[in-house]
């Protein structure tokens, strides 16, 4: 079946266009396939290319004589007037294309007919993506850092859905462990302690006298915490703690005394933990498909046949009581232990077996979403699934670098298991989920952020997330005016060529892009471009809106605008939505 040429997106025209120019020119390789950009400066086109560049090492000819019979073709062979306007050669041999008008106007109606699923495409269709993210220990709530995770791995499950993909969420917990043993003996000290309280009715019993507690001072590299004498030296000391122990003390009084083990608390614990921290997740608008434990590894024996599996590729050896990976054999410079001496694994048993448990869900992607202390780590996990023989390339890892909190430019101190972290919770209570997600959306992964509290919480147009939001709610506030004196846009009879106006020809040119935005931040796994472009089509709005009245103007042209109005407000809503953000329709 032929291709209807002119049901393609300008961009994908461009290339099929010049990918059969190229094909016709000799000595071109057959491989070869030109990039496409948009150019910074907007005087100089739309789109360009630089494949006359590439090719003049190839070609043995100077760049601007093979731009000018690449261009000769196309305007000879491949120019289609209702895409491209025109085409100039810039420089030592960029080719500029410059979209036509009617093209404009015809996307410009695609957004208006496709409404709330404008943005949306195939691109994934019938492909599944599992992405991991969060993924925090069940010893404390959901901190600052944890934040950071969430979204990204969030937004970039979004992107990918938004492109047509199956997409599961899925949340690992290691509930397996020293750390969790920790978590339980921290909470037991800390219920022996409210048993004795004074204000408790049994404080003076038999038993609770029994279990009395001498106390210690604690000494931290912050300052000093009173602890009761039999309290881990490594125990969790947040007040989360405290309050676990006091519900405890709540519902079965001194009973849990005389337990012989801290298998209950620690249940009991986790329980708690991982309660607050789905609700944490749900408050931030990331709802999870699965909860996958570690502990579940062990239950069904795969930790031991992952083990075994390497073993039996003679992968495995015993060295000083403990097991060791040969991972200097795959890369490495040295071998990684696997079971301590102890008996313990170290973490990175159960994680190859949990990915050669993700990999036999035959997902087309995994996507592990992790933070930069794990940047040393990750890749022994990989050479696990290569030795076992899985497709290890089906995993994509993606590091963020960590957060910094700033409140009136100073740094706030943080440090998790000291007790004087800041909670995801917290964040949210003082600048709000929405504001969260995009901050902590808006820089690439690979940059370290700071987040400026005294920002976040400025209800001005300096703030990123006030600045978009406001601006769909003025779009909304436009068109509500309009509907009062029967100014009602009809997509069917507007005559969107009434729009020529600088500022209305660049507002089309940023609203249209969103389908293809979507699509390149979903493959590049880059949720902060589509927050860069929507912020600039809230800047391309701003000044159509103080250079094009739309009220009070002649009616055809009213309409016309109302309408570019309207799209402007269909991208802002839809943006907002793949990043989790609401958009709403007053401030």
């Amino acid at each position: 079946m032929a291709v209807d040429l002119r049901a393609l997106e300008m961009k994908e025209y461009l290339r099929r266009a010049l990918g059969r120019v190229l094909r016709t020119m000799k000595n071109v390789p057959t491989d070869f396939l030109p990039e496409l950009s948009v150019p910074a400066n907007p005087d100089h086109g739309d789109f360009a290319t630089n494949c006359a560049m590439q090719l003049a090492r190839h070609l043995r000819r100077p760049p601007r004589v093979i731009a000018e019979e690449i261009v000769a073709a196309f305007m000879a062979k491949e120019h289609d007037p209702f895409y491209v306007d025109s085409v100039t050669i810039a420089g030592a041999g960029f080719i500029n294309f410059r979209c036509s008008d009617r093209y404009l106007y015809r996307e410009l109606e695609t957004c208006l007919a496709q409404g709330s699923e404008f943005g949306r495409s195939n691109t994934g269709l019938g492909k599944r993506v599992l992405v991991e993210f969060v993924s925090a220990n069940p010893t404390g709530p959901l901190t600052v850092g944890h934040g950071r995770n969430a979204v990204l791995g969030d937004t970039i499950a979004r992107l990918l859905e938004w492109s047509g993909y199956a997409v599961t969420r899925e949340y690992y917990f290691n509930d397996a462990g020293r750390q969790m043993r920790v978590l339980g003996a921290s909470v037991r000290s800390r219920y022996e302690e409210v048993l004795a309280d004074k204000d408790q009715s049994f404080a003076t019993s038999a038993r609770v006298v029994q279990h009395r507690h001498d106390y210690r001072t604690k000494r931290l590299a912050d300052g000093e915490i009173t602890v009761p004498a039999s309290f881990p030296d490594d125990g969790y000391l947040g007040t989360y703690i405290i309050e676990i122990a006091r519900e405890l003390a709540r519902v079965h009084g001194p009973d849990l005394l005389d337990a012989k083990d801290d298998d209950c608390f620690e249940r009991s614990a986790k329980q708690t933990i991982l309660s607050d921290i789905r609700a944490t997740l749900e408050r931030l608008g990331v709802s999870m498909d699965n909860y996958f434990n570690e502990k579940s590894l062990y239950d069904t024996g795969a930790v031991t046949e992952t083990l075994d599996a390497l073993r039996a590729r003679r992968m495995i050896y015993e060295r000083d009581g403990a097991t060791w990976f040969k991972t200097s054999e795959l890369g490495k410079e040295s071998d990684t232990v696997l079971v301590k001496h102890t008996g313990e694994p170290t973490y990175r048993l159960p994680d190859i077996a949990y990915h050669v448990d993700k990999m036999k869900r035959n997902y087309d992607v995994v996507i592990d979403i992790f933070g930069a202390d794990h940047i040393a780590t990750y890749p022994d996990i990989l050479r696990g699934l290569d030795v076992l023989g899985l497709d290890s390339d089906r995993v994509e890892v993606i590091i963020y670098q960590f957060v910094t909190l700033l409140r009136a430019g100073e740094e706030v101190k943080m440090s998790t298991r000291k007790a004087n972290f800041v909670t995801l919770d917290e964040l949210m209570d003082e600048v709000t989920s929405d504001v969260t997600r995009y901050f902590f959306a808006m820089r690439s992964a690979q940059k370290h952020l700071e987040f400026d509290l005294n920002l976040a919480r400025e209800a001005s147009d300096k703030n990123p997330v006030f600045y978009l939001q406001y601006a769909h709610a003025r779009i909304c506030s436009i068109l509500q005016k309009a509907a009062e004196i029967s100014l009602v846009s009809d997509p069917a009879l507007t005559q969107l060529s009434l729009l020529e106006h600088e500022a209305e020809i660049a507002l089309i040119k940023e609203v249209i892009q969103l389908p293809q935005i979507v699509v390149s931040c979903a493959q590049a796994r880059e949720p902060h471009r589509l927050a860069t472009y929507l912020r600039g089509v809230a800047e391309a709005f701003t000044r159509f809106y103080h250079s094009c009245r739309i009220i009070g103007e002649e009616r055809e042209i009213a309409l016309a605008r109302m309408a570019l109005a309207q799209a402007t407000g269909i991208t802002l809503r839809n943006g907002l939505a793949i990043l989790g953000i609401s958009a709403p329709e007053r401030m």
